[in-house]
This record gives structure tokens, C-alpha cells and sequence, in this order.
């Protein structure tokens, strides 16, 4: 059976990544397939028709949604609107659980397959939520086994894939390579900074992470420090942050894009919580992830997440391999502290690299391919491949 036309719906550069990949696998398997939807430059670059600027779902916090919660619910009528008449084999939300979960059980009910790419992390908190994912998925594709191991106890339909990033990046990379593709020096130390993709990440963390950099720089004569920029617009809000600290210029090296290759260039990655964290251990580079939100943000969810850990590499090893600094601890002297002292010890930074070489052999099953089956499956009303009990690993909660 051929696969005509696929509704795809990403709600950040993350997704935008992970729906280009699903879509060059998708056309492979199926030449002449249509897609339609939401898709940030790369989705749009493999063929997407996005009716909807991706940034209108890139909202960070709790709060903030609440603030654009009506923009959003006019955008899910629209997109409702928009799969019907278009009468997709089947729409597919990847990440944005908040708006995409919603837009699949209407389209659901309406009579269209669904299924959702990347878990919520329902597993940490509002795990009643499972409830609402089975009304609104055919099935939910999954990164990692403790994520299917948790839908499968709770009986809904899952597949667990593998996740992208791990096939895509070498599992051997090249850090004197990197800093010349980079224009940087081999010698010396270098510090990758990302404070995130959304501007509200910018504005709560990209002074502090900008403070903690000047502090490193003082204490160290030859640390350089390469910062890429997610975006156009956040290229042009961290120069004004920099154009407030001149000293720093002439050590950073600011570059639109090329987040990669300025990790594997690095000695240790300064960070936002989420995908890039992800990135940084598949580039096997020691990082510290800090992680600031409005404070009604930080307050609510104090009481409702249940995970000892927020960050992907310690949430992948059920251990604290990453140092986490949330909120308060996430002061610019705290920061500068711990980079640090990881700055300092070559031998456990040669350790992690080593260990986070191994979770990234772990993680890589082809993501792409095996999401491409599942959704086959699903088009054909066949059960879904055999990826879960032999497979997923204790874990979850």
C-alpha cells in the first residue's frame, strides 16, 4: 500500500529536524507522498507545505503558553480545519505534546489515524495524562525503551524507535577538525555556549550565562568560547547581550547555526536543558546543563514533576553523569564555578566522553526507518512492529 499524504505538525527546531528526517525516509519508501502541515527550514527544504510559521508554537513555560493560549487554540482550529479538507492518510505530531496531543484526538474522532513522535514526559509527572494519550494516538513512537516500557504497561500502542541524533551523528568525531572548520585555534581550551532556541530562553538565561563566561575569561588567560546562534533573531539578541560586555568580544566567536560542530570543537558545553543536552552527549562532550524559567513557571512545576533528574543524559543513565544547576543555583558565580573545575579535570572529562560514547552506540537502531514502519502499520491496519517487549528496558515509573 502506497502512502499518499502525510499531516506532520513540529513545534520547534528540535521537531523541525526530527520531521525532516521522518519525511526523506517517508519519500524514500514512497515516491510521489505529500506533505502538509507545520515544519520549520528543513522540513520545509524536504517538502512540507507549512501553513503555519513554526516559531507560532515555540513557547516555553507553563505561564507562557496560558499568555498565548488563545493565538494557539485559533491555530489548532485552523490546522484542524486545514487536515480535514486535505484528508491525510494519517497526521502525525512530533514533540509539542501540549498542542499537538489536543489537534490529534479531534482528528482522531474525525476519523483520521494519528500517532504521536517524541513521548511528553508523562512518565515524570501528570501521569494521568496516559489516559488522554490513548484517546488521542493510534500509537506513540518512542526514543527510548523506558518510555515504551511505561505505555506498554499502561496498554497503549507503541513502537520504540531509537532516536534520530544517534544515527545521524558518528559515533568517532574529529575536535581539532571541528575547530578548524570553525575558524578556531587547536590549542587552548574552548568552551561551546548554548543558551537555547526560543527567546525566552535568552532573556532568562543569556545574561547569566554571558556573566559566568566573563568570569571564566578573567581566571583564564587563554579560554576561548564559541557560541552558536539558533536563529537569526537569537544571533541578533545574544550580540546586543555581548555589545554589553566588550571585554568578552575579542573571546567569542559567534556563529548562526553550526551548534555541532561547535560542541565537538569544544573542551565542555555550557547549556540549556532539552534536545541540545542530547546532542552534546551524542557528541560525547562533558557539559553542564542550567536551566532558568518564570518563576510562577518554577513553582508549578516543583510540585507536579517527579524525576530526579531534568536533563536527557542523566535521565538516559537513571544516573547523575551531568551536573544540573535549576533556578536559584543557576547563578552566574555558580556556573562559572563548576565549568570550572570541569575545565580543570582532563582525566573525568576524558572519562565521560568515554561513557557517553557508549549510550551513543545504545541509542542508534536506524530511528527514522523503524518510525517509517510504525507508521506504515498504521496506514494499513496492521499491528505495529515487534519493538517493545523484547527490547524496552526496565525503567519509566
Amino acid at each position: 500500500m502506497t502512502i499518499a499524504r502525510v499531516y506532520l505538525v513540529a513545534g520547534e527546531l528540535s521537531g523541525d529536524i526530527l520531521g525532516a528526517g521522518l519525511m526523506r525516509e517517508l519519500k524514500a519508501r514512497h515516491p510521489g507522498i505529500e506533505f502538509r502541515g507545520i515544519g520549520g527550514p528543513r522540513m520545509i527544504e524536504a517538502g512540507i507545505d507549512s501553513r503555519v510559521p513554526l516559531e507560532t508554537l515555540s513557547v516555553m513555560g507553563l505561564v507562557e503558553v496560558v499568555r498565548h493560549l488563545p493565538e494557539l487554540v485559533t491555530v489548532r482550529r485552523r490546522l484542524r480545519r486545514d487536515a480535514l479538507a486535505w484528508a491525510p492518510d494519517i497526521m502525525v505530531g512530533i514533540d509539542a505534546p501540549d498542542f499537538n496531543l489536543g489537534l490529534e484526538r479531534q482528528l482522531r474522532e474525525a476519523g483520521i489515524t494519528t500517532a504521536h513522535y517524541v513521548s511528553p514526559s508523562v512518565w515524570a509527572w501528570r501521569q494521568g495524562r496516559v489516559k488522554g494519550i490513548a484517546r488521542a494516538v493510534d500509537a506513540m513512537l518512542t526514543f527510548l525503551p523506558f518510555e515504551a516500557a511505561f505505555y506498554a504497561r499502561h496498554r497503549v500502542p507503541v513502537a520504540y524507535v531509537g532516536h534520530p541524533l544517534a544515527d545521524e551523528l558518528p559515533l568517532v568525531n574529529d575536535r581539532l577538525a571541528a575547530r578548524e572548520a570553525l575558524g578556531l585555534p587547536g590549542e587552548g581550551s574552548l568552551l561551546a555556549v548554548l543558551p537555547g532556541s526560543r527567546a525566552n530562553e535568552i532573556r532568562f538565561l543569556g545574561a547569566t550565562f554571558l556573566d559566568a563566561v566573563e568570569r571564566l575569561c578573567r581566571l583564564r588567560a587563554g579560554l576561548r568560547v564559541v557560541i552558536p546562534a539558533a536563529t537569526p533573531a537569537r544571533r541578533a539578541e545574544l550580540e546586543a547581550l555581548l555589545d554589553e560586555r566588550v571585554a568578552l568580544r575579542e573571546r567569542v566567536t559567534l556563529v548562526e547555526g553550526r551548534s555541532r560542530e561547535a560542541m565537538v570543537a569544544s573542551d565542555a558545553v555550557l547549556l540549556a536543558s532539552g534536545t541540545a543536552a542530547l546532542e552534546a552527549m551524542l557528541c560525547h562532550r562533558p557539559m553542564l546543563v542550567a536551566y532558568r524559567m518564570a518563576p510562577l513557571t518554577h513553582w508549578l512545576a516543583r510540585r507536579l514533576v517527579r524525576t530526579e533528574w531534568i536533563s536527557l543524559p542523566n535521565l538516559i543513565a537513571r544516573e547523575s553523569l551531568v551536573p544540573e544547576l535549576i533556578q536559584e543555583a543557576a547563578s552566574a558565580e555558580a556556573i562559572a564555578d563548576r565549568l570550572g573545575a570541569l575545565l580543570d579535570d582532563g582525566e573525568g572529562r576524558a572519562a565521560l566522553e568515554a561513557r557517553f560514547a557508549e549510550m551513543h552506540a545504545g541509542l542508534r537502531r536506524d530511528a527514522s526507518r523503524r518510525a517509517s514502519e510504525a507508521i506504515e502499520a498504521l496506514v494499513e491496519g496492521r499491528g505495529l512492529p515487534a519493538s517493545v517487549t523484547a527490547e524496552a528496558e526496565e525503567g519509566g515509573t
